[in-house]
C-alpha cells in the first residue's frame, strides 16, 4: 500500500520553509530519495522519501505551491516536521524548478494541471 503524508500547515521560520504534518509515524525513519514527480489527477507535485522498505510520497499540494514558488526564489531550505521527527528535503529546488519547467506548455500533464503551475509558478 502507497505511504502518503500530506501537510497542513507551510510557514516561514528562521530562513526555513517547515512543512507541517501530524502523520509523524510516517516520516519517522524516512530519507530523501531526492526526485519530485507530478500527481496531475490530485494537481499536487510529490517528493519522494523512502524507509528500508519503501517510498514514501511526501504531497505537496496545491494550497502551499505559493510557499514553494518564495522557497524556490529565495533557495530557502525545505523541511518536514511533525511532532518530534523532522527531514531536509535535499535537492528540492533543483527537482521542482526542473519538473515546473517540464510541466510547462506539455499537455501530456493534463491541460488543467498545467495551466494551475503556470499560473502558480511562471511569471
Amino acid at each position: 500500500m502507497r505511504k502518503i503524508v500530506q501537510f497542513n500547515e507551510a510557514k516561514f521560520d528562521n530562513g526555513f520553509l517547515y512543512l507541517h504534518t501530524e502523520q509523524k509515524d510516517l516520516i519517522k525513519g524516512i530519507k530523501p530519495a531526492c526526485q519530485i514527480i507530478a500527481d496531475s489527477d490530485r494537481y499536487a507535485f510529490v517528493y519522494l522519501a523512502e524507509n528500508e522498505e519503501e517510498y514514501v510520497y511526501l504531497y505537496l499540494e496545491e494550497g502551499i505551491w505559493g510557499e514553494l514558488k518564495k522557497a524556490i526564489e529565495e533557495k530557502t531550505s525545505v523541511i518536514i516536521i511533525s511532532d518530534d521527527e523532522s527531514l531536509e528535503l535535499d535537492q528540492f529546488h533543483e527537482e521542482l524548478s526542473y519538473l515546473i519547467s517540464n510541466i510547462e506548455g506539455n499537455g501530456n500533464y493534463g491541460e488543467e494541471m498545467v495551466k494551475k503551475v503556470e499560473s502558480a509558478f511562471i511569471d
